[in-house]
This record gives C-alpha cells, structure tokens and sequence, in this order.
C-alpha cells in the first residue's frame, strides 16, 4: 500500500487569490508521484487543472476549511498534509491542524506563525538587524490617527488579515485617513487596522527561493516596474532586475537566504523589499508559494515547486540539484540567477491582464489591492523589447508614433518632465490638461492643450473617443472620487488605449517604444531553448 501525503489547493477562483498557486499544487502532485506517494488532492475549484479527475490520485471537492480537513486526514490517514501550495488560504490552518495532532510536511507552523504575525515577524527583522518601515496597530479611530501622524504621511492603511490587498489604500492626509475608515473598515479590538509608513519613490522587489534547512536557492530577484504601492500580482515585474546595481542584487540575495534560514524555512518561501534612498527595507515574508513561481519556474528553468515538495518530504537542496551546487562551490554562478541564452543576458517581463472591460463601473487604477486575473511573458535580451512582448501579450499593442496624454498629479510634475520631453524626441505629439500643461510649459516643452471635462468640449474624452490619443498616461492624486481622471481610464479601457497610472510605467513604456522603432525585427526566443542547460 502506497505511502500518502494530502495537498491543500487554494480553493475558490477569486480575483485576489491567484489560479498561479493552482501551478504549484499540480507540481508538488507530480513530485509526489514521482518520489512514490499516493497524491491526495483536497481542493473546490471546478476551473483548475488540480481538481481534473486524472490529475492527482484522489480528488476531495471540498471546501479547505479546518473540518472538512479533519474529517479527510481521519479516513484517508496521509503521512502529513503539504499546506504551502495553496496560498494564504491553507496557510492559516497550519496552528489548528498541529494543534489537532496532524503532521505538517515542509516548514512548521512554528516558523510559518512567526513570519505571518506582525508583531513576531518584527522581532525576527529586529534579530537580524535589518531594515523595516515604521508602522504600528490601531483598534480605533483615534489610535489610527495618532499613528499615522506619529509615523508621517503618505501612509498605507489595510484591515488585518487580508487576502490580496483587499481594503488596502494609500492615504496622504488626516481627512483622506478619516474618508477610509468611515468608509471602507470597521476599527474595533477584533478588527485592528494595520498603519505602515509608505515609502515613496521606491523600488519594489520579489524574491523566490527554495530553502532545505541548511541551503537556499535563489529562484530569481524581480524588480517591479511599477511603484511601490502597487499590490505584487498586479505589478509588471522583470527578470533580472533592470536599473539596480549588481551589489543591491547581491546584498537583496544574501538577506533572503539569512532570513530563510532564521524561520528553518522547508520549502517555499517569497520575500518583498523595497529599496528606498539606497537602503532595503523588509515588507513581508510568505513562507509558501507565491502567485510569481510559475513565472520564476518558467523563466529559470529549475521547477521550483516541484523541487520544495521533494525538500518538504526529507530530500535536501544539495541531492537535488548537485550540478547548482559544485558550481557554487568552484565561484560560478548557477543557471537560476544567471538568466542566460548563448552567453547573452536575456530579460524576462511578467505583465499582467486585467477585468476593466467586464466591470464598467470599477476604476482602472491600480493601487495596494489587486485586480488582476491573469498574466503573460515577454523574453528578449533588450529590456525594452521585452516589455514590449510582453505589453502585446497582455493586448496593449503600444504605438510607434502619435499623441500621448499625460496628466499626473502635483507629487509627480517634476518627475514627469524627462519623460514627455523623450516622447517629444521621438516625434510624439505631447497633450496635457491645464496644471500638466503649464507646468511642461514653464520648462519650455512644446505641450498642446486640451480641456478637462468640466470645462467645455472638445475634452480629453472626446479626443479619446474619436481615436486622437494614443497612449495615456495619467497618476492618481489620491482623491477617490469619481474625477476626470476616472473617466480617463474608463475611456481609456473602453476604446483599447494603451495607459499607464504609474510613472516607473511610462518609463518603462517610453524605453519599449525607443527599442521597437531601433529594431529591425522582433526576434523569437523559445524557453525550451534558453533553458536547456537546466533541469
């Protein structure tokens, strides 16, 4: 009779829970199989390729909540339950499940405990002595405030326990604090909001890596093309990093494997920094997959969830993939961090898709909660070619030439002249509303006008709508209601205009655009074969 292990998947599709994590179940599926287990699948999501018939080797459709877990671990009697592929979801029934005398494979609830609460995670960080923003707890309205204040604005505000961002704002002032906790939270004992300081122009990166106890693997360090802020399933993000110095790269390396082997993670773990005035700040740590291992599985070519299910079941890094490790050894770096097609550094771009169209009402903007529903890949060994790609992936087909509109808000007008000024240079036309206008204006930019909607027509939207704009690019000014900027990107949405709400975006829409016109061809690059080399 064949040895079983039980996996939790990630339950019902819901826009903030990845079908990504449904990736990494298959996967630890199949390594289960292959190490000569019975794979037990408990999952309730008739859209995955988990829950297919044929997948694992038994199937329960069942909700993944603490009972009907019980009640399958006491028929089926696994070895142990594997709970990190699933997302946050399984995650939090690690404690009960122990508690209930039930063996969980992979990192103890102990370490998952402690990278998940916040006050105990602030200890580790402390321990380690690395780099955290101020933040603090507030059950009421009036310990929000203080906070907030105590901590200095703009601050990022969010309910505990949240599952992809839900809730989350940032907020620049004391009124905009109050507007989000009448509105969108409940302050109680019960219901404490988290007050995190936000750190402005920042870089925002992910990390995947596998950790055995003893040894780390570095998947891949990302950096994400949008700003700070932007929840991570829902930031373009690149492979390698694209305007980071190689001695930030390597220091963000060496305190991901530190922080692994400090929580004695077995299995998966994603960390997110952000780098800001040259210094890295710790955000989260999750100790399981993440919604980017398939892109940083992909990319590599090193079956990162596949590898962790064997970690979790006793197998060590160093018997699974030696060849990494003599590398490492001799001073060479291995594949996985060395993203390599013949000798030429290749760049991966991670876009994703979005909604809009099916939600007519939703403001296209992005923020600290996501809404994304999908994602695709761009390869090329330029980085704009690859964003590029990757835009078309997503449906964006970026244009060679025409007029961009761009409005940003007060905090981004000096940041935004370099930007319209490159577009100008590459013969766009450059249209701007009244405070862009004049701003671009007073530094000798040759902007053309047009009216807001309150002001008269032709407007901005007019101009949409008849085909006269061709990308936008617009940053919220962090007031929520419904201003000309949201039926920008309302219109934006509904007439297939590529825009952008971020300023690292238009950059990095500005730089794809420079590559596309330099390019004679857009070249094929096949995963099958840059990866050759690896498992």
């Amino acid at each position: 009779m064949k040895r079983k292990v039980l996996i939790l998947g990630s339950g019902p599709n819901r826009i903030g829970q990845g079908i990504e994590f449904d990736y990494a179940c298959v996967h630890a599926v199949f390594a289960l199989q292959e190490e000569g287990y019975e794979a037990i699948m408990v999952n309730c999501n008739p859209e995955t390729v988990s829950t297919d018939y044929d997948t694992a080797d038994k199937l329960y459709f069942e909700p993944i909540v603490f009972e009907n877990v019980m009640a399958i671990v006491e028929r089926e009697k696994p070895e142990g339950v594997l709970l990190q592929f699933g997302g946050q979801t399984p995650l939090k029934l690690a404690l009960p499940l122990e508690a209930a005398g039930v063996r969980i494979l992979g990192t103890q609830p102990e370490s998952i405990d402690r990278a998940e609460d916040r006050e105990l995670f602030r200890e580790v960080v402390m321990e380690l002595k690395l780099l955290q923003p101020p933040s603090g707890t507030a059950k009421s309205v009036s310990e929000a405030l203080k906070v907030a204040q105590s901590i200095g604005y703009p601050v990022l505000v969010r309910p505990s326990y949240v599952l992809g961002g839900r809730a989350m704002r940032i907020v620049y002032d004391e009124k905009e604090l109050m507007d989000y906790l009448q509105e969108a939270v409940e302050v109680s004992n019960e219901r404490p909001v988290l007050v995190d300081k936000f750190l402005q122009d920042s870089v925002e990166l992910d990390v995947d890596a596998v950790c055995d106890g003893k040894e780390v693997l570095i998947g891949a360090v990302m950096e994400h093309i949008e700003e700070a802020g932007v929840h991570s399933g829902d930031s373009a993000a690149s492979i390698p990093p694209y305007s980071l110095d190689e001695e930030t790269v390597e220091a963000v390396k060496e305190i991901s494997k530190r922080i692994a082997l400090h929580l004695k993670v077995k299995g998966l773990i994603n960390f997110q920094y952000a780098i800001h005035e040259g210094k890295i700040y710790v955000l989260e740590v999750n100790p399981r997959a993440s919604r980017t291992v398939p892109f940083v599985s992909k990319t590599i070519g090193y079956p990162l969830a596949k590898i962790a299910t064997k970690v979790a079941l006793g197998r060590t890094l160093r018997e699974l993939l030696p060849e990494v490790f003599d590398r490492l050894e001799r001073g060479e770096s291995h594949p996985a961090s060395d993203f390599m097609s013949s000798g030429q550094k290749i760049y991966a771009v991670k876009e994703v898709v979005f909604p809009f169209n099916r939600f007519p009402e939703v403001d296209p903007l992005l923020g600290p909660e996501m809404k994304s529903t999908g994602e695709v890949m761009g390869v090329d060994k330029d980085f704009g070619m690859a964003y590029y790609k990757a835009q078309l992936g997503a449906g964006n087909d970026l244009p060679k030439g025409g007029k961009v509109f761009i409005s940003v808000a007060d905090r981004d007008k000096e940041k935004v002249v370099p930007l319209a000024r490159g577009f100008l240079k590459l013969g766009f036309k450059v249209v701007a509303t009244t405070g862009t206008h004049r701003f671009l204006r007073e530094r000798g930019l040759e902007v053309e006008h047009v009216l807001k909607i309150s002001e008269g027509r032709p407007h901005v939207v007019d101009l949409i709508m008849n085909r006269q704009i061709h990308l936008i690019i617009n940053t919220p000014s962090g007031k929520r209601e419904r201003s000309d900027a949201y039926f920008i990107r309302r219109a934006a949405v509904q007439f297939k205009v590529p825009y952008t709400t971020t300023l690292r975006g238009g950059y990095a829409i500005l730089t794809a655009i420079e590559s596309l016109r330099s390019s004679k061809d857009i070249e094929i690059f096949a995963l099958q074969d840059i990866n050759s080399q690896a498992l």
